[in-house]
């Protein structure tokens, strides 16, 4: 008698942890900061108090295309008053003692810590990052403000606040461990501030945060509004001291021709083509291990690594090693649950911020294919963690292509999505000129067996930071950061070099940095 087939119990239907929904989220703004938070928008932050101004508009989460709350966007004239404001503040608080400094600054930092989960939650919906990291980058920016504020003393010494505010306007990605850990030091250091919120996402994350200094008496500005509209007055005005900038280099470029021009202090971290070279090298376990950590958030940060230049005889054992690694990506709602009880669920990534972006992409990876690429991996939604019925328009799944064409952006610039390249080569002449296309980079990784080797290839790479055989990352806390070539203009950052860029020193200093008149490394 033949045996009975049972049909495979099909998975239960996911749903919405409880208590996460974007108006659950709203509510919580509202009730913890209702001097930001109206109903139905929230307000810009200028002379010290909460302007219901600006044009709102709408704006859509990238998990499931869902209406979130829009940005007030203001005009180039209430911009230029919001920073002559701004001005007045700076003038007051640098004269503040650092003792007091230190205590708002910390009793800020506290907020943030008791608003940890709050914030979080903010950033999964506004910009899609998965509960693990929306977490991971709250926390950076929290032990960040502690570590400055705790060694605050001796990195001021000789030092004095700027003769004006300083100037965010930073990318989307990160914007607590990025934007908001750098306000508070800028604070700290005895400057105003003034922060642009970013035209993609992070804007009641942001006005949150930012709320929560103010209460402490940080002289915080956060406006929101176009770059065109605003760039005069957050660039140009000669009321600002410093400009500080995260972002591509298009834009990046216009601001340091403007900064230039006018013999501004600045900060301008731009993207680059961050590659992973694989040459004379045997430990393929640790490869495989390593591959799925380079997709969090998507590849969506400054340092990401798009590109992998591999050795051309060892192309089969990479693929052997990568090929499982990046199969095993976990992509989805970062929001989405079995049961009400279950933890959310731990993913690589969720969207890109837009599903503009996400068919921008998917258009670029066509494209190199019709024109060459080979396609070595091209993952599909089918098992992502979504829930019934949900838009996904925003999310794509991974893409892993050899050989891109020079004609295609993804042969020379960053797509800031979870697409890889792969170039081969075949001497070490190619093997640096392949991870040196895009002039200049933040990261650089060298795999290789042979130490001397490394020692020999690694300064030739024009990335600020190479790793043997491990990925570089940003940093924290004491750790040096910046750009080589294209990537990178104005003063490096990170530990005491942070606080040095946003003080005058000694008459005649020259900041490590790449500036028109010299290049200084610390």
């Amino acid at each position: 008698m033949a045996p009975t087939l049972t049909a495979p119990t099909p998975a239960p239907a996911l749903a919405l942890k409880p208590g996460t929904a974007w108006q659950d989220a709203w509510q919580r703004c509202l009730t913890t900061a209702p001097e930001a938070f109206r109903h139905d928008r929230v307000l810009n932050l200028w002379a010290a108090g909460w302007k219901h101004d600006g044009n709102p508009l709408p704006a859509t989460s990238p998990v499931d295309g869902s209406p979130i709350t829009g940005p007030p966007r203001l005009d180039a004239a209430t911009a230029q008053q919001a920073v002559r404001a701004s001005l007045d503040q700076h003038r007051a608080w640098r004269h503040v003692p650092v003792a007091e400094r230190r205590a708002r600054v910390s009793a800020a930092r506290d907020a943030l810590t008791e608003h940890r989960e709050l914030l979080a939650l903010l950033l999964v919906w506004e910009i899609g990052k998965p509960w693990r990291l929306a977490q991971a980058d709250v926390d950076r920016a929290i032990d960040g403000v502690r570590w400055y504020v705790d060694g605050i003393e001796p990195m001021l010494t000789g030092r004095s606040p700027l003769a004006g505010p300083v100037s965010n306007i930073a990318s989307w990605n990160y914007p607590m461990s990025v934007l908001v850990h750098a306000m508070l030091v800028q604070a700290l250091a005895g400057n105003a501030v003034i922060a642009k919120t970013p035209t993609d996402g992070g804007l009641a994350c942001l006005t949150l945060a930012s709320a929560l200094a103010a209460r402490e008496g940080l002289p915080i500005t956060l406006v929101s509004g176009s770059g065109g509209q605003l760039s005069e007055a957050l660039v140009r005005s000669p009321e600002i001291g410093c400009v500080s900038f995260v972002g591509g280099r298009d834009t990046g470029a216009d601001i340091a021709t403007a900064v230039a021009d006018l013999g501004k202090r600045h900060i301008l971290e731009q993207e680059g083509l961050n590659a992973w070279g694989i040459w004379n090298y045997s430990d393929w376990d640790a490869l495989t291990a390593v591959v799925p950590k380079l997709f969090d958030y998507g590849k969506q940060r400054c340092t990401a690594y798009p590109r992998f230049v591999v050795q051309r005889e060892l192309f089969a054992d990479f693929l052997a090693a990568y090929l499982p690694a990046v199969r095993s990506i976990r992509t989805g709602h970062p929001l989405a649950v079995e049961n009400p009880s279950a933890p959310l669920p731990a993913l690589d990534f969720g969207p890109l911020i837009n599903a503009a972006k996400a068919k921008e992409l998917g258009d670029q990876v066509t494209e190199a294919i019709g024109r060459g690429a080979v396609p070595l991996h091209r993952g599909t939604l089918d098992e992502g963690a979504f829930l019934p019925g949900q838009d996904t328009s925003a999310y794509l799944p991974p893409v892993t292509l050899l050989g891109p064409p020079p004609s295609s952006p993804l042969h020379h610039a960053e797509p800031f999505g979870p697409v890889d390249t792969i170039v081969l080569v075949d001497t070490e002449a190619e093997l640096l000129a392949a991870m040196n296309a895009s002039n200049g980079a933040l990261v650089a990784t060298l795999s290789t067996d042979d130490p001397q080797t490394f020692e020999r290839l690694a300064p030739q790479i024009r990335a600020f930071k190479t790793g043997h055989g491990k990925p570089r990352s940003r940093g924290d806390r004491d750790e040096l950061f910046g750009g080589f070539g294209a990537s990178w203009r104005g003063a490096f950052v990170g530990g005491e070099l942070l606080v040095r860029a946003v003080t005058d020193g000694p008459v005649g200093e020259r900041l490590p940095g790449n500036f028109p008149d010299h290049h200084l490394m610390p």
